[in-house]
């Protein structure tokens, strides 16, 4: 078979390398793809932007493609699984009003409430002196949050009150996260929704599930590290690294998640009438105590996660997508993992998040993979040499028995590869190291 995978980051080149392990999979596209699906072996990047919906459709019935695999949230949320599901082609991602899970907040946050799922006590506004004035009434810390997709910068964790008013007039000002998607806001004259959140306190957990919109089944867990700095300091990023699994969710908090989060999500979708199939992410906050609460649902692979996720899979990864795409989920046997452990460490521009370089020279890709590492490409291209062309530009990932041995594979595998101006945190994966 024939797979076509939309996005050019490192979510798509993992998916894409994990594709081509299966003997099923005879050739992978990749629109438009990046340095690093262009030089593997079976995969093809083809030119076409992610959002070229008409584009797509053409070249997947041109080329017989058996199925599409959506990475990026922005195509789902302006509807190419609808798009192309209209031209008979086979999509792995939720249609465009079940994406809204991850494209408005707000109505994330209303799905949650009926659902019964736990989450951040929070309040939505269209107005910012109105929500100023609730900031004010709450007190600081608290969080910021911008409704619509915000590529990773519409979350504001404000330590005080005055950061969370700035935060509040940026987001007004900037127009960050107006709906791209049209979804019903509070006040539709209002192009801007903010949400804003109490601040909780634990440890980040992710967890991704596949589902066929009536049965679940949930990935390992991971752990994302957001901020920029070691030690979870300065801005957040797209994410720094990763690893899974979590030891954080331990099996009776993962069994808790599967109860009360994902069946419950998936449950109210139905009683909305809401046919999802694809990947539904829940982000999670888990506090000292082992409360569970919901942060974020996603519509789509994480990333840096699936680079750490994925690595682990043995069951073949087209099956369980073709079951998810053919509402047959429920007949396929348990997913089956390797033992182990995978860290994944992010290598970045430098001056990421904020303004970056472009076009410097990466080398010792070649050396670091020597070592039994897989460097997945997220921010390149190849200009007659490799070279970065993105914030995020490397996920260096290794396998180890646990994770400590997985992390110092994977920096092992780090150290050799050079860019100018490149940076990484130094700490992934310490959190679960007793």
């Amino acid at each position: 078979m024939k797979i076509l995978v939309v996005g050019n980051g490192g979510r798509e080149h993992a998916l894409a390398w994990k594709l081509l392990q299966s003997p099923q999979v005879e050739q992978v596209f990749v629109a438009p793809g990046n340095g690093g699906t262009a030089i593997m072996e079976k995969c093809q990047n083809v030119p076409l932007a992610v959002d070229d919906f008409a584009g797509i459709g053409s070249f997947a019935q041109k080329n017989n493609i058996s199925l599409v695999v959506v990475g990026p949230e922005v195509p789902l949320a302006l509807g190419i699984t609808d798009a192309l599901q209209s031209q008979n082609i086979p999509v792995f991602g939720p249609s465009k009003v079940g994406a809204q899970i991850e494209a408005s907040k707000a109505w994330a946050k209303a799905l949650m409430e009926e659902a019964g799922i736990p989450t951040a006590k929070s309040a939505t506004f269209t107005d910012a002196e109105t929500a100023k004035a609730y900031v004010t009434q709450q007190g600081a810390p608290i969080v910021v949050k911008a409704d619509g997709l915000a590529a990773g910068k519409g979350v504001i964790v404000a330590q005080t009150l005055e950061e969370a008013q700035t935060a509040i007039t940026t987001i007004f000002k900037e127009g960050i996260g107006k709906s791209i998607t049209q979804s019903p806001v509070p006040n539709p004259q209002s192009p801007v929704t903010v949400v804003i959140e109490e601040c909780l306190i634990g440890e980040e957990a992710s967890v991704l599930a596949l589902t066929d919109g009536v049965t679940i089944r949930p990935l390992i867990p991971a752990q994302d590290h957001k901020r920029i700095g070691e030690g979870d300091t300065g801005p957040n990023t797209g994410g720094m690294g990763a690893y899974a699994p979590a030891p954080l969710v331990t099996p009776s908090l993962m069994e808790r998640i599967e109860r009360e989060v994902l069946e419950r999500a998936i449950a109210t979708l139905q009683k909305r009438q809401i046919d999802y199939r694809g990947v539904l992410y829940a982000g999670l906050m888990i506090s000292p105590q082992g409360e569970l609460k919901v942060l974020e649902f996603n519509c789509r692979f994480g990333d840096p996660e699936t680079q750490a996720v994925l690595p682990m899979l043995e069951t073949p990864l087209e099956e369980l997508m073709l079951a998810c795409v053919e509402q047959r989920l429920a007949e396929m046997p348990p997913i089956s993992w390797k033992s182990g452990a995978c860290v994944c460490v992010v290598m970045s521009s430098s001056g990421y998040p904020g303004d970056y370089p472009k076009g410097k020279e990466i080398t010792g890709i070649s050396s670091a993979e020597s070592t039994g590492a897989v460097v997945f490409h997220a921010g390149t291209k190849f200009d007659q040499t490799l070279v970065t062309d993105g914030g995020r530009v490397l996920g260096v990932t290794a396998i180890g028995d646990n994770i400590s041995s997985a992390k110092a594979l994977a920096y092992k595998a780090v150290d050799r590869i050079q860019f100018a101006g490149a940076y990484y945190r130094r700490d992934i994966s310490n959190k679960a190291i007793p």
